[in-house]
């Protein structure tokens, strides 16, 4: 971690002017580590999502949604990571930011069996598949609607805890078909929340009458 201060100076600004030095600190000794152990390697591996925060070079932020089979998101080793870019909708927006701004945070959660999340933070590099796959063994396997064009590959500097006292209990149910890797309006969602509309009024608006 730079300067091997775990936290923001802003966390420990507020920290000093709300009292709360002594809980963050023994939160800061007991539970962020440098790197992955084995019990977070376990997890990592059955996780099938990852809720990924990156902002651009201004401190504009963006949070985006990953989701695979198990172990989409890869150990390399104890201080790397790397998860699959898919074909999306052509904004690249998390890679966007990337570019600019390497710092990322990853947030995994498990709301089915022990309710516990782990966040983990650290720089991220842009790498094709075929370069990745050339020197990391063990990748999954590119499948159809699943095929990696690119990866993010994670350096780590924080691994830690998010604790379980406000994680829902949700049930899995039935997997229902997925057209992966679908361009179909419809299959995607389509304008569910009327914003192609919502685009349309304003167009309009600015027409000279």
């Amino acid at each position: 971690m730079p300067g091997d201060q775990c936290g923001s100076d802003g966390e420990h600004e507020l920290q000093d002017r709300f009292g709360t030095q002594e809980r963050a600190a023994r939160f800061y000794h007991d539970q962020v580590l440098a790197q992955l152990n084995p019990t977070m390697i376990e997890f990592i591996g059955r996780m099938e999502m990852a809720f990924i925060a990156t902002s651009d070079k201004h401190g504009e932020c963006d949070s985006s949604f990953r989701a695979g089979e198990p172990g989409f998101l890869h150990v390399i080793d104890e201080r790397t990571i790397a998860y699959p870019e898919y074909r999306g909708n052509g904004v690249l927006a998390s890679l966007g930011n990337i570019l600019e701004n390497p710092h990322v945070g990853i947030l995994l959660i498990d709301f089915v069996r022990d309710l516990i999340g782990l966040h983990i933070n650290g720089s991220a590099r842009i790498i094709p598949d075929a370069t990745l796959r050339n020197a990391t063994p063990g990748l999954p396997e590119n499948v159809k609607g699943r095929t990696a064009e690119r990866w993010v590959v994670v350096d780590i500097e924080e691994a830690y805890i998010h604790c379980r006292k406000h994680i829902p209990h949700l049930v899995p149910a039935d997997r229902e078909r997925r057209d992966w890797g679908t361009d179909n309006v419809r299959a995607k969602g389509g304008d569910y929340f009327g914003a192609k509309a919502d685009t349309g009024d304003r167009t309009a608006a600015l027409v000279p009458r």
